[in-house]
């Protein structure tokens, strides 16, 4: 079944209106009748729908019926340092799948990148289209916020709305004895949800100097193996051991 996620209620307790592109996609693209059933995701619980009416808007009805959410019992948000080319993109797709619950862009100190200002809404948008398309495809019921990049500075400003702060350091992977992601997961009170950052460099990584004060801003580096990870591998990477140690 077709997954569309929709942000304002229905008209009545049984029913939902589905609006805008998701309406034009039933009606235009997917081609469905009245009768056909659909899955309506809203605030983050997965309706199984009748279709009773197509028109400019679609209007369905719920059967009673819902899917078990798949989302990880841990929300981990993700920030990436600002990359070359279409990394980001790639980071927004395959992270959603991983389970991702946001994404921060930030200008790290060996971003190559600067964002065009007058850019900034369009590439925001851009890669927000590809999270979303990601959870319907991979069947979420939440879409990761892709946020507007930020400074290294209001990066750090967020530290407090979270209960664990990892940092990805390519220094890490050198060291002979280094404690493993793993047991640093394992050390975590699961008594509540967390809520988890994990933090990427760009190209280059994260340099000596933001290490030091993300270290002393309540970091901790996170080691991710013995071999020196591309920064758009890294975050795939550090979700999929979470996924491991957690679901």
């Amino acid at each position: 079944m077709q997954r569309y996620f929709i942000e304002s209620a229905g008209n009545d307790e049984n029913e939902f209106i589905v609006t805008g592109e998701n309406a034009r996609h039933i009606s235009k693209v997917m081609r469905m009748a009245v009768g056909e059933e659909i899955i309506v995701v809203h605030e983050n619980v997965a309706n199984i729908c009748e279709i009773v009416e197509i028109d400019q808007d679609v209007r369905v009805k719920k059967t009673g019926q819902t899917i078990p959410s798949p989302e990880m019992p841990i929300k981990v948000d993700i920030a990436c340092g600002l990359p070359k080319g279409d990394k980001l993109e790639l980071i927004a797709q395959k992270a959603t799948e991983l389970g991702m619950y946001a994404m921060i862009p930030f200008a790290a100190e060996r971003s190559i990148v600067k964002w065009d200002a007058k850019k900034v809404k369009k590439n925001q948008e851009r890669l927000q289209k590809i999270a979303q398309e990601a959870a319907e495809q991979s069947h979420r019921t939440h879409i990761p916020q892709v946020e507007e990049p930020i400074s290294f500075k209001q990066l750090i400003q967020k530290f407090a709305n979270y209960d664990a702060i990892f940092i990805a350091d390519e220094e890490d992977a050198k060291l002979e004895n280094r404690t493993s992601f793993k047991q640093k997961l394992q050390s975590l009170n699961t008594d509540k949800e967390l809520r988890i950052l994990c933090i990427f460099g760009p190209e280059g990584g994260i340099s000596r100097n933001e290490s030091k004060v993300l270290i002393e801003a309540g970091a901790q580096t996170m080691s991710l193996g013995p071999r020196i990870l591309r920064t758009e591998t890294a975050p795939l990477y550090a979700l999929s051991a979470i996924s491991y140690e957690f679901e």
